[in-house]
């Protein structure tokens, strides 16, 4: 897959938060993973304490889902992150955890949504991901 990175100038600095302004990607396979959660395979929230390590858990997730069909976060051009009652101070937490789980770079792009609850109301934030990838 051949990748493209756009982070222009003329925009704000989105790599301080953990994601990029514009990709554009050429591959073979586009992959779409449903959003994923901080749920082990038993359906519970051990281990999250907070914003950051659901956020963090839910990034582990996504990696799995995407083993699982033979991509790896390399792959990922974009997110969509739902947050439940988000509140701008919460955001270090999320920017924290892309940070620490994309490497810089290699930072997908991202639409960070606040709302009222998900499917799940132990459930703060959920995760979806489109990769594209190379079958070479």
């Amino acid at each position: 897959m051949s990748r493209k990175i756009g982070n222009p100038k003329e925009l704000f600095n989105s790599t301080q938060y953990g994601f990029s302004q514009a990709i554009s990607a050429k591959g073979s396979r586009i992959v779409s993973i449903s959003g994923q959660v901080a749920w082990d395979a038993s359906q519970a929230l051990s281990g999250v304490a907070d914003l950051y390590s659901e956020t963090s858990k839910a990034l582990e997730n996504l990696q799995i889902a995407l083993q699982s069909v033979s991509a790896g976060i390399h792959a990922v051009m974009s997110l969509r992150i739902y947050i439940v009652d988000y509140k701008l101070k919460e955001s270090a937490s999320i920017s924290r955890a892309l940070k620490a789980f994309f490497p810089e770079g290699n930072q997908p792009t991202a639409t960070w949504i606040g709302v009222n609850c998900l499917a799940n109301p132990d459930f703060r934030v959920e995760i979806e991901a489109m990769a594209v990838v190379s079958d070479e």
